[in-house]
């Protein structure tokens, strides 16, 4: 309950700041070219507070918090008096009009480079870029257990944020990636990493697992956590805490061989295993059973869980002001180059569309975001501020790229489109933009269920 109290309210601390900046964008933008804002909204539906400033604006909080908008006064949609028409917005010159409409996205944008700026002055933890183990794809490429990941393309990663960006992205595009690889005794490689090889239908949150890449902070000890009562690890004398060096003569290395090495072993009828307990070194033997594995298959159990281990972050990246300009920067260009590649991905099939998020999945991310600091908060900020910005620029009727669309046409053809042609565009982009939230809420949901 407290993470869903917890959710609810980073997702209306996250939306009402950039929401709040978006729509200050329009309204800072609009007021320099003289143009009257009649209303300025938080939120859609019956307000909830409202106050008039001086020059007639109307501020409002209304409940429900998906968005906002900046009323102007416009002939298209009340009557203007003559002594105010000068200041209607369908009255200004069409640069004017566009510059209007293109600064919402624009807040979102410094929004970001300011997120990220500060995100790097209070510093934001991370893992390493360091392989735990190397198996399958990555172990053909000559990466090894230890290596850490110093470049891919031929640009320096810190982080494995960073390195899991750049990989996932090519294994979208299924092509070779070039790898540096720093080796735990300082021997630098330069590897072909062919992520072509993928297995056909690999989704992206799996292409690293698939690719044999493991981060070193997924590689948990082979400590056990849990013992079921009544299974064979009970009956075996298996205890909390102890830890399996081996299984049927076979060296364990960290928990992912316990299951592997199980099933290998289970049609022998016993397994011996050797334990660590306190110093100690014990030799059991277990017997593990046969059960359904719910796919119409059987597997073996030995009735024992791994232990459930925090991982500390051991990368801090942190900046002085003037540094932390250059580095704030550079994450906006990588933050909105991946998520423009991506939306392209996904329009031309390659990418799942499983990728694309609603106000569920926000809202948890931006939980668990304020609660690992404030450095991972305000860098959710700058990506989902970005991504506010480029999907508003999107060339769809009803958001902001849809009226530039409208207004470059009108530049070109020297006249406005006919309010017919204008309405017919209206309709289009409300469908399509119904469909896209159709199917945010449906990942949504899907991800909770599953």
């Amino acid at each position: 309950m407290n993470e869903f109290f917890g959710s609810v309210w980073w997702l209306l601390v996250t939306l009402g700041l950039l929401i709040t900046f978006h729509e200050y964008g329009h309204y800072w933008v609009g007021r320099r070219f003289g143009v009257r804002v009649l209303r300025f909204s938080i939120g859609f539906g019956p307000p909830l507070w409202r106050r008039r400033d001086r020059h007639g604006t109307e501020f409002v909080l209304a409940p429900i918090p998906l968005g906002g908008y900046v009323k102007f006064l416009d002939e298209r949609e009340d009557e203007v008096p003559a002594a105010l028409r000068d200041q209607a917005f369908n009255n200004k010159p069409v640069g004017q009009r566009m510059a209007i409409v293109a600064a919402g996205p624009a807040a979102n944008l410094l929004f970001a480079l300011l997120a990220f700026w500060a995100m790097y002055l209070v510093g934001k933890q991370d893992f390493s870029p360091v392989l735990g183990r190397a198996e399958g794809i990555a172990a053909e490429a000559g990466l090894r257990a230890g290596d850490r990941l110093a470049a891919i393309d031929g640009e320096p990663v810190e982080t494995w944020t960073h390195a899991a960006l750049r990989l996932v992205t090519a294994g979208v595009d299924r092509r070779p990636v070039a790898v540096e690889a720093v080796a735990a005794d300082g021997e630098r490689r330069r590897l072909t990493l062919d992520l072509s090889a993928l297995p056909a239908g690999t989704r992206e949150p799996a292409m690293l697992s698939a690719s044999g890449l493991v981060p070193r902070h997924f590689v948990a000890p082979a400590v056990v956590g849990t013992v079921a009562a009544d299974s064979p690890a009970a009956a075996a004398g298996l205890r909390p805490g102890d830890r399996i060096l081996a299984i049927n003569e076979t060296a364990v290395d960290d928990w992912s061989d316990v299951p592997r090495l199980v099933q290998a072993g289970g049609a022998q009828g016993e397994l011996r295993l050797s334990v660590d307990r306190g110093g100690d070194r014990l030799r059991l033997r277990l017997v593990p059973v046969q059960v359904d594995d719910g796919e119409g298959g059987q597997r073996w159990q030995a009735g024992v869980g791994v232990q459930r281990q925090a991982w500390d972050y051991d990368a801090l990246i942190r900046h002085g002001p003037l540094a932390a300009l250059a580095a704030s920067a550079r994450e906006t260009w990588t933050m909105t180059s991946a998520t423009v590649g991506m939306l392209w991905r996904m329009v031309a099939g390659r990418a799942s569309l499983e990728n694309i998020s609603g106000p569920i999945s926000i809202s948890r991310y931006a939980n668990a975001s304020a609660r690992s600091g404030l450095g991972h908060f305000l860098w959710f900020l700058g990506v989902i501020s970005l991504s506010l910005c480029i999907i508003n620029l999107l060339p769809v009727p009803i958001l902001d790229g849809g009226h530039l669309l409208y207004y470059l046409i009108e530049l070109v053809k020297g006249s406005p489109l006919s309010e017919r042609a204008m309405a017919a565009g209206q309709y289009i982009g409300l469908v399509m933009l119904a469909g896209l939230m159709g199917l945010a809420f449906y990942n949504d949901i899907v991800r909770l269920v599953s």
